[in-house]
């Protein structure tokens, strides 16, 4: 399991450290939000710890910059501050669970196990609202499109026709299947629209490493996978 620590206590890092990895986790340490930046967008993880006082950005600032991403990995906020308030900015901010220093390590390890079981169980519920193609993700419940975790901003039209597409991965569509289930079957059949849109998508969708959208001459458009 792959845990991202960000501490910039020495004394606390190393303690958290050394217990998570005779533990059997692999961890990547940081000790400042500026250095899990630089990483956190680019490598997956299973658990994110972050402090909540971190010279710079803190804490609350940073799970707030992941969750903008998209990104969902869960998040457990380590702080000395007790107050209800604070759990409730750092729960409100995206975090998934609070811990307050001094704690048992034991403690610590139980709620990593937890975090890591719910979000098995959110995955296993929630999988049919969520469409992934390479590295494109649709999030139908939060009407959403990520690519590599950056939000493509996509207008309610672009969308219907995207998740359309995707929902017919590998299959062929006509112009008239896309105008009927996207525009509505009264929609005039001699448009143009469909092509016009499908360009629109391509240039919102980084297609430089996977052509999303074939074109099928004579026939239409196929989302592959």
């Amino acid at each position: 399991m792959q845990i991202l620590l960000v501490e910039d206590d020495i004394r606390i890092s190393d303690f958290v450290v050394k217990g998570l990895v005779e533990n059997g986790f692999n961890v990547q340490l940081c000790a400042s939000a500026e250095e899990a930046r630089e990483i956190v967008f680019d490598t997956s993880f299973d658990v994110m710890i972050l402090d909540v006082m971190l010279p710079g950005i803190d804490g609350i600032q940073l799970t707030k910059m992941i969750r903008y991403k998209g990104i969902l990995t869960p998040i457990l906020m380590l702080s000395a501050l007790n107050d209800t308030d604070d759990k409730v900015t750092a729960l409100d901010s995206g975090a998934d669970d609070f811990l307050v220093k001094p704690f048992h390590f034991k403690e610590l390890i139980s709620r990593i196990n937890a975090l890591t079981r719910r979000t098995k169980y959110q995955k296993h519920e929630t999988h049919q609202n969520d469409i992934r193609i390479q590295e494109l993700r649709i999030d139908l419940d939060k009407h959403a499109v990520y690519q590599n975790g950056e939000k493509i901003e996509l207008s309610p039209k672009e969308l219907k026709l995207l998740i359309y597409l995707a929902e017919n991965k590998d299959r062929v569509v006509s112009r008239t299947m896309i105008l009927n289930a996207v525009w509505g079957i009264n929609f005039d059949n001699n448009t143009n629209v469909v092509d016009v849109y499908i360009s629109y998508l391509r240039n919102k969708i980084d297609e430089s490493k996977h052509q999303y959208i074939q074109t099928i001459k004579g026939t239409g458009y196929m989302m592959q996978g």
